[in-house]
């Protein structure tokens, strides 16, 4: 059932667009003239809403640019008696949904229903889905060593300067990156993630870079590596310190020449992609065991960021707590509890080799198997 919002001077209009849009369930608000629709528009929110064009005192032109101005999200279908080309392409212009002629064509007027409803639909869950997104990603805490990555990430992130994030696991070096990404140039390009150390060393040439047809005995097509999905965006490479030194002499190329060969080819295909990258290792000591290329490494190390441990910042514990609750009693559905003094106390004392994933973890196990508000006694036993 949708809030539908209907405007025509007209009365039989009105009415007629009534009973058709009621009988298929939805609920109808009237208004007889722009300056009405304006006042029920802004005291209401509307799923869609059908303007006539010809009204005295303000035309639906004029009211369609008025709604839009004012941050009116729904879809805006105009409705002409006197229609043509060049207002239905004026009306689209300024932002309708559609355009529809009197006198309306039922199938006509019920597809276009459907239609703006469900791209409202589509609309209302990217909204919510990125908002779930913004929550998993953000970064919690005040305290100096937190505050000092935040800085270095509102400095960097709009620039194209590559970055190496370091730090232990689970310290949450892909929210950095993510973060980086999102207060970049280029969150309308791409965003792409690769694990270098899941991914078989046989594999991470094809999976970085693609394959022709045949290159090898399971290629039996041609495969788009993540370097090339990433053209136009950002390509995030996590764990880069258990990447293959075969892969690392081709990776060098991608960022000295901006431009990449698929596995099985000799054609260079040029891209333009900014490089973050990721490890738990000290890449110094992998470079004197000869595991890592120097040269890779002061490429990549533009601009390093290290991402303190969790041990080192105990006093963002009861934030990470709090958001970590909320975050975990909506993600289950059920009712939102609390941690008592003493509780927070109690985690504050401990070790936290595991980070950030660890407290995550224990946090919600303490939320599936502890009371209504988390006690001392529900972290001794169950944490």
């Amino acid at each position: 059932m949708a809030k539908i919002l209907v405007i025509d001077d007209e009365r039989s209009i009105r009415n007629t667009l009534k009973d058709i849009l009621e009988f298929e369930k939805h609920l109808v608000t009237l208004a007889e003239n722009g300056k009405q629709a304006l006042e029920v528009a802004h005291n209401g929110v509307f799923d869609l809403i059908f303007s006539d064009i010809k009204m005295p005192e303000m035309d639906g032109v004029e009211l369609l640019s008025l709604l839009i101005e004012k941050g009116v999200e729904a879809p805006i279908v105009m409705i002409s008696g006197h229609g043509n080309i060049e207002t239905a392409v004026e009306c689209i212009k300024k932002g309708a949904f559609d355009f529809i002629e009197k006198p309306i064509d039922l199938n006509r007027l019920l597809i276009t229903v459907r239609n703006a409803l469900d791209k409202n639909y589509l609309v209302t869950e990217t909204k919510t889905l990125k908002k779930k997104v913004a929550k998993k990603h953000q970064m919690i805490g005040v305290s100096p060593a937190i505050e000092k990555v935040r800085m270095m990430i509102e400095r960097v992130a709009p620039t194209d300067a590559r970055v190496l994030i370091t730090g232990d696991n689970g310290t949450g070096k892909e929210v950095v990156a993510r973060l980086l990404f999102e207060k970049s140039n280029r969150t309308e390009g791409p965003y792409v993630e690769v694990n270098c150390a899941a991914i078989p060393t046989e594999l991470i040439e094809s999976e970085l870079f693609g394959h022709e047809k045949g290159a090898f005995t399971s290629a039996i097509k041609q495969r788009i590596g993540k370097f090339e999905q990433a053209d136009g965006g950002t390509i995030f490479l996590d764990e880069i310190g258990d990447m293959s030194l075969s892969a690392q002499t081709k990776v060098l190329r991608v960022l000295q020449e901006s431009e990449l060969t698929r596995v099985g080819s000799d054609k260079s295909i040029k891209v333009n992609v900014r490089v973050l990258a990721a490890t738990n290792k000290n890449l110094k000591k992998e470079i004197e065991l000869g595991n890592f290329r120097e040269d890779l490494f002061h490429r990549l190390n533009v601009i390093p960021i290290h991402v303190p441990s969790l041990d080192t910042r105990k006093d963002d514990i009861p934030l990470l707590v709090s958001h970590f609750c909320e975050l975990i009693c909506s993600e289950q559905g059920i009712q939102t509890k609390s941690f008592d003094t003493s509780a927070i106390e109690t985690l504050k004392l401990r070790s936290w080799t595991g980070n950030i994933r660890e407290l995550r973890n224990v946090v919600e196990r303490l939320i599936i198997l502890g009371g209504s508000t988390i006690s001392k006694e529900d972290v001794d036993l169950f944490a």
